[in-house]
């Protein structure tokens, strides 16, 4: 999370919130009111849709039968506003500060935004941008104690057993030094490569080894 996050008030300029996004070297700034409350968001595709918005031409009498007027309302609002409340998105995804990473980055992917803010109440806290979630990916992972193998050989299993294309009957589990290594017969080389990221994955893993056979098609097909 960034947590010196510039705000801007709902009333400030458009050109005002242009030079401080490239001032700051920033994609985007939160609106908020006296008291901190988040009221939305402009990002650079706000400003840049506001200067396309000089270009807009009226529609043709043909296509004004089918258009939404609150849409078209709507868009002539933030594509000729002159402050921050005009061009803002409203809809602003929030985040508790104790939301994990992988939770973040699931709403991201899902949600198609590219941040979200940080609130705790209505107060602003932070935001979480990509490029936020991609150093959380870079840090190295934080291990308290060494994990003991069989520890290690029992997360493995329980991550197998959390997946509908593994198959912990066919395939076993050996971890020594905390290296895995998976015995057995594996369905493909595709479940191969995921049972590899799978056990990467789990803390304590120092290295992985597939032993795995394809699976004899008498087998493969009864199963």
């Amino acid at each position: 999370m960034t947590p010196d996050v510039v705000t801007v008030p709902p009333e400030t300029p458009v050109m005002a919130m242009a030079r401080l996004l490239a001032d700051r070297g920033i994609s985007a700034v939160p609106v908020v009111d006296a008291a901190g409350k988040v009221l939305g968001i402009v990002t650079e595709a706000d400003l840049i849709r506001r200067l396309a918005g000089e270009e807009d031409r009226p529609s043709s009498w043909f296509g004004a039968l089918f258009a939404d007027p609150a849409s078209q309302a709507e868009r002539y609002a933030r594509t000729h506003g002159v402050t921050a409340h005009d061009l803002m998105t409203e809809k602003v995804v929030s985040v508790a500060p104790d939301t994990s990473a992988a939770h973040i980055a699931h709403m991201m992917e899902e949600q198609k935004i590219r941040r979200v803010v940080v609130v705790e109440g209505e107060k602003l806290k932070g935001i979480v941008s990509r490029a936020d979630l991609l150093r959380a990916l870079v840090a190295p992972p934080h291990v308290e104690a060494e994990l003991s193998d069989e520890r290690i050989r029992r997360a493995v299993m329980a991550a197998m057993k959390k997946e509908p294309w593994t198959d912990t009957f066919y395939t076993m589990v050996e971890v020594k030094d905390g290296t895995v290594t998976f015995h057995g017969f594996r369905r493909s080389d595709t479940v191969q490569k995921a049972l590899r990221v799978l056990a990467e994955n789990v803390p304590g893993v120092k290295a992985v080894q597939d032993d795995t056979q394809p699976m004899p098609v008498f087998i493969y097909g009864g199963a």
